[in-house]
């Protein structure tokens, strides 16, 4: 039995349209890492999925898929699922960069989703787009994680007077500021990862791991 992960109020459907979303935003960042990896420059670009987040634009790759493959792990478990304002933040940049690349590049979908470890059937076009959207638009969060970044740039004591007024506690926001501090990926990434990326894409992310810093994967 999936536990699915809880948004507020509302539970993440157990569906394959849930794994397109997770595959293909996971895949793209996989991409770009190897993209980065071979190319001077662009490794000190902020890229990954991450960025459809601005408050979290600067979390290395390596943590963004990380913390994927986390939700990824935990949606797909039994058990209880709480979630905080990194969930609610994957869960969105997720769905808006597949819907995204649902419509730029239907090919390398098809590729994509028949090279994944879960038999999918379904028609890459405009309405797989708007359906994949759907999945976060639907959930009844209010969107706290993308209020963040505004609290960045202002004085503390002004900052804390915004968070009181939009009923954003400080506790909700630390997990966010922590994950912009994390360089490490967690040593159960290819056990979480598996059903999502195959065993090749996981040694590869394994492989990028080490080669960007080797401290970045725990022992």
């Amino acid at each position: 039995m999936c536990s699915m992960l809880k948004i507020c109020n509302d539970l993440l459907p157990d569906s394959d349209l849930v794994y397109i979303a997770f595959r293909l935003a996971a895949c793209d960042t996989l991409e770009r890492m190897v993209l980065a990896a071979h190319v001077g420059g662009l490794a000190d670009r902020p890229f990954g999925y991450l960025n459809e987040v601005p408050f979290l634009k600067q979390t290395p790759p390596q943590v963004q898929l990380d913390v994927l493959v986390d939700a990824w792990a935990r949606h797909c478990e039994p058990g209880a699922c709480d979630t905080d304002l990194v969930d609610e933040s994957v869960v969105y940049a997720v769905c808006e960069t597949a819907a995204r690349i649902v419509l730029a590049d239907a090919g390398s979908v098809r590729k994509t989703l028949r090279d994944g470890p879960r038999p999918v059937d379904q028609p890459v076009n405009l309405s797989l787009s708007k359906r994949i959207e759907a999945l976060h638009h639907d959930l009844s969060n209010e969107g706290d994680f993308l209020l963040i970044s505004q609290f960045q740039d202002i004085p503390p004591d002004e900052g804390r007077e915004l968070k009181r007024k939009f009923g954003l506690a400080e506790s909700a926001a630390e997990p966010m500021f922590e994950l912009l501090g994390r360089w490490h990926v967690a040593p159960q990434f290819a056990e979480r990862a598996a059903g999502l990326l195959t065993e090749r894409e996981i040694s590869r992310c394994i492989e990028l791991f080490r080669a960007r810093h080797s401290s970045a994967l725990l022992p």
